[in-house]
């Protein structure tokens, strides 16, 4: 097991880790590197045109990839309203965000997660994190430590915290028209 100064590392050092979400485990990596991101993708066998989404536990993690001209106080505080479920936002993106996060897409995908092990990871990361669920293609995303393991092995870097104990994924709405692109 690695200790969580070791995943601190690893994430610095453009490597993919799992680390617990709302409902499942996550599979999470810089989003500053462009390394890193492929190396999840690769692992995910997730096409880049997808696109990814990114958490953190506040919005000033978020704000280097989100055109925020675009966005009124209205819209911030539907993203920075606490809800019953976890929700990803699609929000517009900045020209400088890169494609390998948004994919086909001029928007980007993003949560406010106050998941404990989220917000440790970030505060000390000193970034936000990719997020996509833990699980190799065609499997079932990871509820545990132990799931991680099972499907990526001894020597996978995973944080042994809790998730949030939810039992569906984010749902996913577009922030302008509230429209719900995938249920939760």
């Amino acid at each position: 097991m690695f200790s969580f100064n070791e995943i601190i590392s690893t994430l610095q050092n453009d490597e993919v880790i799992a680390y617990p979400t709302e409902a499942v485990f996550g599979l999470g990596c810089n989003p500053n590197s462009e390394t890193a991101v492929m190396k999840l993708l690769a692992l995910k066998k997730r096409p880049i045109e997808k696109g990814l989404i990114l958490i953190a536990p506040t919005k000033e993690f978020l704000m280097p990839y989100i055109d925020t001209t675009q966005l009124s106080q209205c819209e911030w505080d539907i993203i920075e309203q606490p809800t019953d479920k976890a929700i990803t936002w699609i929000v517009p993106t900045t020209p400088s965000t890169p494609a390998y996060l948004t994919g086909k897409f001029n928007s980007i995908a993003i949560r406010l997660c106050k998941i404990p092990a989220v917000t440790k990871l970030c505060q000390e990361a000193g970034f936000a994190l990719t997020s996509t669920s833990a699980n190799l293609s065609g499997q079932e995303p990871c509820r545990t430590v132990q799931d991680v393991i099972s499907q990526f092995g001894n020597h996978f870097p995973v944080v042994d915290m809790p998730t949030g104990g939810r039992q569906n994924p984010s749902e996913i709405r577009d922030i302008f028209t509230q429209k719900i692109l995938r249920a939760g």
